[in-house]
């Protein structure tokens, strides 16, 4: 087993860099006070999540429950209320490029990086990898890609949309799978190592902040699809001029 300290920090030096990244993108494209909220609100959310990790309440257990559910469902409860149903989710979708909102899911190939490390360190199980099945990987690969064609090719929304579900179902595997291997009550995967990064600090991000980023990314993109969409169908062909007869 490696020692976790060099990859807790550069994971850490990742985490900043990431959101630096996202700050930058809404000072750019929201309207100033818009984009001062939402870097606030990022802030509070990387504070929230982080405090929960490094006081060990995500890896402990908590009135009965995992202590992860106190991280990732109000975080998740939060970010379905903003994106789904208060004005934010749609000026973000609407400013913000959709080839940028897929694009971005390129920071995941940092976060699977990390992961191929915890795992040569003893700290998650093979399930978690690759090599385990996790597809997380060629999702992020496949970003600029499909962001390039979403603009570029006649047919590129709807492999954009083929793209940012799967990115959703690959999500729920690598969700389901760190549950399932994680110590505790929902333990049911009982693999070589026990998943206990994720209940690590600063590595709890990974479920508090970088998986609900990439579930926001793909909602935002999707919506902007819809937007674009719906935009094209409401531009009605103008009906032709019917000359007028001249009477005899």
């Amino acid at each position: 087993m490696i020692s976790h300290a060099p990859i807790a920090a550069g994971f850490v030096l990742y985490l900043s860099l990431v959101s630096f990244t996202l700050a930058a993108v809404l000072l750019r494209y929201l309207p100033r006070r818009a984009a001062i909220l939402g870097i606030a609100f990022i802030a509070a959310w990387l504070g929230y999540a982080g405090t929960l990790g490094y006081q060990g309440i995500v890896r402990t257990t908590v009135l009965g429950l995992p202590g992860i559910a106190f991280l990732v469902v109000p975080v998740f409860a939060c970010l379905a209320f903003l994106i789904g149903r208060s004005a934010a989710g749609n000026i973000v979708a609407s400013r913000v490029p959709l080839p940028l909102l897929i694009g971005l899911q390129v920071f995941r190939l940092g976060v699977e990086y990390a992961l191929q490390k915890l795992w040569e360190a003893g700290l998650i199980p093979t399930v978690m990898t690759l090599s385990g099945g996790n597809v997380e990987i060629y999702v992020a690969l496949a970003a600029p890609l499909v962001a390039w064609l979403s603009v570029r090719w006649e047919s590129g929304r709807a492999i954009a949309v083929v793209w940012n579900t799967f990115g959703l179902l690959s999500l729920i595997n690598i969700v389901v799978r760190a549950l399932l291997t994680a110590p505790g009550p929902l333990n049911l995967i009982h693999a070589e190592v026990p998943n206990v990064a994720m209940g690590m600090f600063p590595f709890s991000f990974i479920p508090g902040f970088f998986v609900p980023l990439a579930v926001t990314l793909h909602v935002l993109a999707l919506r902007a699809i819809a937007q674009a969409q719906q935009g094209t169908a409401n531009i009605a062909p103008q009906p032709a001029e019917t000359p007028i007869s001249q009477g005899h």
